[in-house]
C-alpha cells in the first residue's frame, strides 16, 4: 500500500490539493519582523501572539523572546499601527521594524 492509501484501500487525492491551497497562500503572504523590547518569558511569547493573532489578516506570529523579534504574516501588507497597538496592549513596546 503506498503512503497516499488509506486504510480501507481507497487513494488519498485531496492531499495533494491541500498541498497545493497551502503553497499559494504561503506565496501570496507578507512575513515583517518587529523589534520588540520587554520580553522575558513564555508568557511574554504567549501574550504577544494571542493579541497579535487576534488582528484581522494575521496569519502567524513568531515570537523569539532571546532576539527580541517579533515575525508576523499577513495575507497582505501589515498593518503596522495596528501590530503596534497590539503589542502595546499586550504590555510591550514594539520599537520599528528589525
Amino acid at each position: 500500500m503506498s503512503s497516499c492509501c488509506t486504510p480501507d484501500g481507497s487513494c488519498s487525492t485531496n492531499a495533494d490539493a491541500a498541498t497545493t491551497a497551502t503553497a499559494t497562500a504561503v506565496a501570496e503572504s507578507t512575513a515583517t519582523v518587529y523589534a520588540v523590547s520587554g520580553m522575558t518569558c513564555g508568557h511574554c511569547r504567549t501574550a504577544i501572539t494571542t493579541s497579535v493573532s487576534a488582528l484581522d489578516g494575521v496569519i502567524s506570529v513568531d515570537v523569539d523572546i532571546a532576539g527580541g523579534l517579533v515575525t508576523v504574516t499577513t495575507g497582505g501588507a501589515p498593518d503596522d499601527a495596528a501590530i503596534a497597538a497590539a503589542v502595546d496592549d499586550a504590555g510591550y513596546d514594539l520599537t520599528g521594524r528589525a
